[in-house]
């Protein structure tokens, strides 16, 4: 038996009908359905988060003037921080290599602990972390003070989680946080961004905050700061969070 099929006749001057149009629909309609399925469409994916807000949104309220006054008596009082300091020729004074308990030191920084928990677990919900049974917890918390010409080259915080900085004192003039595009496109022989590039497609954004604010960032995101041209001290404290 012979298997059925379809017979379409065409009479002249007529065009067989597009499922789901009139006949009478015309030309342009029909050109529309048929490439309707071809358009071509394009997602953001894999997007780097930066998190700002003020420091006293979250936690216990912070003087930032008694913040400034006791990093200066930190930095005075810290010779072995100023001998690692000219050691590694870094310009003006970081507690990095050298005091590791400060909010066990001062209750300022015991206060400022507290309210930087609080806005690292509010960065890691909106990163959509499972951190399961563990927890973010504080690993570090250092002083940087940057005069005049100060700079601190590219760099990543390594074996940690979330990192970021506070801000005691941004005078006119003092250099923004840069921060560089993670993806490999440089290395690919890729062209440079127009300069007129949206923010989320520029190699380099620079992020100017103010005093109280807070910056948090996931840890593998290079960033740098460029060379202080105010006269007076760019001050802020820097912090590494790890899951334990």
């Amino acid at each position: 038996m012979a298997t059925p099929f379809a017979v379409f006749v065409f009479r002249r001057g007529k065009r067989p009908p597009v499922r789901g149009l009139a006949p009478d629909q015309g030309l342009a309609p029909r050109r529309a359905a048929r490439y309707h399925c071809a358009m071509s469409q394009t997602e953001s994916l894999f997007v780097t988060r930066l998190y700002r807000a003020a420091l006293s949104e979250h936690g216990p309220a912070i003087d930032p003037a008694e913040l400034e006054s006791s990093c200066y008596a930190i930095a005075d009082d810290d010779e072995a921080g100023q001998e690692w300091c000219e050691q590694e020729g870094y310009p003006g004074y970081t507690s990095y290599a050298s005091l590791t308990d400060l909010p066990w030191r001062f209750p300022i920084f015991a206060d400022l602990k507290a309210a930087l928990d609080l806005h690292v677990a509010a960065f890691a919900e909106e990163l959509a972390f499972d951190l399961g049974e563990g927890k973010l917890e504080l690993e570090d918390l250092w002083i940087n003070i940057l005069p005049e010409g100060g700079t601190h080259g590219s760099h990543i915080h390594p074996h940690s989680v979330i990192s970021g900085t506070t801000y005691v004192a941004m005078p006119d003039g003092a250099s923004a946080l840069k921060l560089e595009d993670p993806r490999s496109g440089r290395l690919m022989a890729a062209p440079p961004r127009q300069k007129n590039a949206s923010r989320d497609q520029q190699t380099f954004v620079y992020a100017t905050p103010k005093v109280g604010d807070v910056l948090l960032w996931e840890s593998w995101l290079r960033h740098e700061v460029p060379m202080n041209m105010s006269e007076d001290d760019r001050i802020s404290v820097s912090f590494n969070y790890k899951w334990v």
